[in-house]
């Protein structure tokens, strides 16, 4: 491809775009080669056409970008983790747009673990055996701290992240934040310390955060010294390092994970509004039910007004009822209504007549209409 120049003042010049494309036939002439170097800084989405990653060299730190299509990148079945080295496969590429240069891999092949991974992993082993990483030791955070400590670096990013998730969820919140190094040799005993730091200062949960960075950046959260002083912390830690993809070994130890700083924030506290939400629906329900227990203790009451106020009559009819009844049986029994019925009742001198009395006797007799006297025969 041939890359024309403009004619500027006795000069050559070349626009951006042609002196890339130039750059770019140039490295197309170039062949395939192999490339030695540990990954690092490892990104992959379902949604990404490529996968990316950096190789970098272990003892000069020189790094490489490298781009791999994504169907041949997981047709390979490597299952590639930062700090892992590799032979990748391939040529180099300059992305015109952009003027980046980058690798194109067509291949990549295992070569080992690196220096760093191999330690990680059999000091992952030793601590795994310790039961350090244990399901059954990790402790649910508290529902509403009082006093949440934050370990950080002095970088505005992580800690602003924090914070903002924090505040904006729950404002009452009451967060003391130790800036420390985050990075390199003194990071992983300054952090150590400045946990055993807060818990002494009493605090209720601890988040150790850190924005992202590359493999070596996140070392010192792999530190033994900080895994231990971690795991014996006496309230919980949520660790909120680096990116979704990051895995330090102080993932494993602490408590809960999260996966980005801001995520960290919104995990320690409650939301404010959801809160004031449920405390409204409480108090609805608490008014609804008291309400509803009103108007059945209404609706007994008034019932039971109702019960005493018709007793009385109640009692009354029942007893004109049986005092009718008796009256009806005694009026039957009655001699009044034996004469009623046509009947006489006879009497003598010597009482009631029973057997037909001699002659001459005096009588009287009682008859419903009234009395009369007569002498037998």
């Amino acid at each position: 491809m041939k890359v024309e120049a403009s004619e500027v003042e006795g000069r050559k010049v070349f626009s951006v775009r042609a002196f890339n494309q130039g750059i770019s036939s140039w490295l197309e002439r170039l062949p395939t080669v192999w490339v030695e170097g540990e990954v690092t800084e490892l990104r992959r989405q379902e949604r990404w056409a490529s996968v990316f990653f950096t190789l970098k060299d272990p003892e000069s730190g020189a790094c490489l970008a490298v781009q791999m299509k994504r169907g041949l990148f997981d047709g390979l079945r490597l299952a590639l983790v930062n700090g892992e080295r590799i032979h990748v496969y391939g040529r180099p590429e300059l992305y015109e747009q952009r003027g980046e240069f980058h690798l194109r891999a067509l291949t990549i092949e295992r070569y080992g673990l690196g220096e760093h991974l191999a330690a990680l992993e059999r000091l992952k082993e030793k601590l795994a055996g310790e039961g350090l990483f244990a399901a059954e030791h990790k402790r649910p955070l508290p529902r509403f701290p009082r006093l949440i400590g934050l370990v950080t670096g002095n970088d505005a990013a992580a800690k602003r992240d924090v914070l903002t998730a924090i505040t904006t969820r729950f404002p009452p919140a009451q967060v003391l934040v130790a800036e420390t190094f985050v990075q390199g040799a003194r990071a992983a005993p300054a952090i150590a310390t400045a946990v055993g730091d807060l818990c002494e200062r009493g605090v209720d949960v601890l988040i150790v955060a850190r924005g992202g960075g590359s493999f070596e950046d996140l070392l010192p959260f792999s530190d033994e010294r900080l895994v231990r002083a971690v795991a014996s912390c006496p309230v919980p830690v949520v660790s909120a390092v680096g990116h979704e993809q990051d895995m330090p070994l102080l993932d494993l130890v602490a408590d809960v994970r999260a996966s980005t700083p801001s995520v960290a924030g919104r995990l320690v506290v409650p939301d404010l509004a959801e809160l004031r939400g449920s405390l409204d629906r409480a108090r609805a329900a608490l008014d609804r039910g008291a309400r509803r227990a009103c108007e059945r203790y209404a609706d007994r009451l008034g019932a039971t007004h109702e019960r005493l106020r018709r007793a009385p009559l109640l009692a009354l009819e029942r007893r004109q009822a049986r005092l009718d009844g008796v009256h009806g049986r005694l009026l039957a029994l009655s001699p009044r209504s034996t004469l009623d019925r046509g009947y006489a009742i006879v009497r003598a001198a010597d009482g009631l007549v029973r057997v037909p009395p001699r002659a001459g006797t005096e009588l009287g007799i009682d008859v419903a209409g009234g009395s009369f006297g007569a002498v037998t025969r």
